[in-house]
């Protein structure tokens, strides 16, 4: 399991968690797992092909995923995922 954090902005969809454990070995399977667990937030996070919205960044530990392979980046039980919006002007 990977704890997925979310923003204030999407916990409503997620209801009202902070933090939510979900499965995968990289980061596009435990956003799969994520939806299952929780649809609504599905359209907040992935785009309709099934990338990454553009007004989220997302970190793996401390890291961006957009230099780790983006939803490919491989992750364990002992990793973090970070939801954040971007910040628009930035």
């Amino acid at each position: 399991m990977v704890d997925v954090r979310l923003p204030t902005i999407l916990r409503p969809a997620a209801g009202g968690a902070a933090t939510i454990p979900a499965e995968g070995d990289t980061v596009g399977e435990v956003f799969a797992d994520l939806v299952a667990k929780h649809p609504a937030l599905r359209d907040q996070v992935l785009t309709p092909d099934g990338d990454l919205h553009r007004h989220l960044n997302v970190f793996l530990n401390d890291d961006d995923i957009r230099y780790l392979g983006k939803l490919d980046a491989k992750v364990s039980s002992a990793d973090t995922l970070t939801l954040m919006p971007a910040v628009a002007g930035g």
